[in-house]
């Protein structure tokens, strides 16, 4: 990626888009999400981003430097909609831990729904540089938003708990990694998922 690209790409980011500029950045993630769910992280041609979306590649590139940035950017937008879904039906269980297990084992399955998306999604912020940081960044504070809305917390969370959530992101993201490798079973993701929410309990004694 050139310099260029970079500072073009900053400065798409870092100031606020038009309604009209957060239309076409929409297009362009929907055109992304439909291409990598066809065909997985090779099937998203910037080129071919560019023409779905109805945008100049030129202007693809002001908003996402790379197909990497683009994808982890897709991936943010997939946690938004399902952090909206979510809030509207939040999950049932009587315990923090079994919340947040119920919780993500609803995105797995969100996910599981559309395994080509999941695997480019991963893939990318596998792929990830340096240049790509604040994208995960963002990534990172929607799922670990995702959590502790499930946990229902009456105030702010502990130095403990947020390690907690720290350790199931890192498992519920290994989780999809080997599921999506061939390497587990929704059944074995959803037995790790629940036992490492248990560590929420752990927590308990330390609010």
């Amino acid at each position: 990626m050139t310099a260029d690209a970079k500072t073009a790409g900053a400065r798409a980011t870092a100031s606020p888009l038009t309604e009209r500029q957060e239309a076409r950045r929409r297009r362009i993630l929907h055109a992304s999400a439909q291409l990598a769910s066809r065909g997985g992280f090779d099937a998203v041609q910037m080129r071919e981003v560019a023409e779905a979306a109805g945008v100049a590649l030129g202007t693809l590139y002001r908003y996402f430097p790379s197909k990497v940035h683009l994808l982890v950017a897709t991936m943010q937008d997939q946690l938004q909609q399902m952090h909206t879904t979510l809030r509207k039906r939040p999950p049932a269980g009587e315990t923090p831990a079994e919340r947040v297990a119920e919780t993500l084992m609803r995105a797995f399955r969100a996910l599981q729904r559309e395994p080509h998306l999941a695997d480019a999604m991963v893939r990318a912020l596998t792929f990830a540089d340096r240049s790509v940081s604040p994208e995960v960044d963002t990534v990172s504070r929607l799922t670990t938003a995702i959590v502790l809305d499930a946990m229902g917390l009456d105030g702010q969370p502990t130095a403990a708990q947020l390690s907690a959530v720290r350790v199931i992101e890192h498992t519920w993201h290994s989780a999809l990694i080997t599921w999506l490798s061939g390497r587990a079973s929704i059944a074995q993701v959803k037995i790790d998922i629940e036992m490492v929410c248990r560590l929420i309990d752990l927590t308990a004694s330390e609010t």
